[in-house]
C-alpha cells in the first residue's frame, strides 16, 4: 500500500521524487501522481492533521476507487485448518476450489 503521509511529508521537506521513491519504495510515477494531486486537493503541506490516515487520504486523491485491488482475500484460517488434516495438499485445495466456480 501506498504511504500518502510520508509522501507528502518527504515533499514538504524538498525531496526529490527519485528520493522519496526510494525512502517509500513506490515508483517515481507514483509519486509524481500522489504529488500532483495533493497539490490539486490541497493537501501538499506538513503536518497533516492528525486524525487523516492513509486510507482518508485516498479517499480524497481518488475519490472514485474503491479499493487498492479487486480481489478478494483468502480465508487463512480455513487453509490453515484444512491443511493440518491429513492427505491435504494445496494442490488438492486449488482443485477443490476450481471446481466450485
Amino acid at each position: 500500500m501506498v504511504n500518502y503521509r510520508e509522501i507528502i511529508r518527504l515533499k514538504c521537506l524538498n525531496h526529490s521524487n527519485s528520493q522519496i521513491s526510494t525512502s517509500v519504495r513506490s515508483s517515481r510515477n507514483t509519486i509524481n501522481e500522489v504529488c500532483g494531486l495533493a497539490e490539486e486537493k490541497g493537501l501538499l503541506k506538513w503536518p497533516l492533521p492528525d486524525d487523516l490516515s492513509d486510507s482518508d487520504i485516498r479517499n480524497i486523491l481518488y475519490p472514485g476507487r474503491i479499493s487498492e485491488s479487486g480481489r478478494k482475500m483468502p480465508d487463512y484460517a480455513y487453509i490453515h485448518r484444512e491443511m493440518a488434516k491429513p492427505g491435504v495438499t494445496l494442490t488438492l485445495m486449488w482443485s477443490e476450489y476450481c471446481e466450485q466456480r
